[in-house]
């Protein structure tokens, strides 16, 4: 039987899931969307629906984002990265997409990160708002 996994704080769980990884900076997301990154919001309709949408990113809900990306799976989103695409996934702050990113390098997405600050960052940084997603998939 496996050994249960000693108890860390979210803090250790975090700086594990970043190790080795680099982050996208708000002021680069543009010029990653234009080299064809897939920008992923995963973040919740609650923060979506009132702060607004990264132009050129898909919305997919974190509960189904590794059925959606999965090249091998029956669930797959039409258009959905490949194993060698660059994959940046966004959260609110920045916390939630690197566990999410962390989830999606396990299945084989070895350039996934996320953007350094979530969508408020980027929002702050004054770069480009959308009032709708360009995509959602469910």
């Amino acid at each position: 039987m496996p050994q249960p996994t000693p108890p860390r704080s979210i803090d250790q769980v975090l700086a594990e899931a970043r190790a080795g990884t680099s982050p996208v900076e708000p002021e680069a997301l543009p010029a990653a969307i234009a080299r064809g990154a897939h920008v992923i919001d995963v973040r919740s309709a609650v923060t979506r629906e009132p702060e607004g949408h990264i132009p050129g990113a898909v919305v997919v809900e974190r509960l189904v984002l590794e059925w959606r990306l999965d090249p091998q799976g029956a669930w797959r989103m039409p258009g959905g990265p490949g194993y060698d695409d660059e994959v940046v996934v966004v959260c609110n702050e920045g916390y939630h997409s690197s566990l999410a990113a962390r989830d999606l390098r396990a299945l084989g997405f070895h350039r996934a990160t996320d953007l350094r600050g979530g969508f408020r960052a980027y929002a702050a940084a004054g770069l480009p708002v959308a009032t709708e997603p360009d995509r959602y998939v469910d």
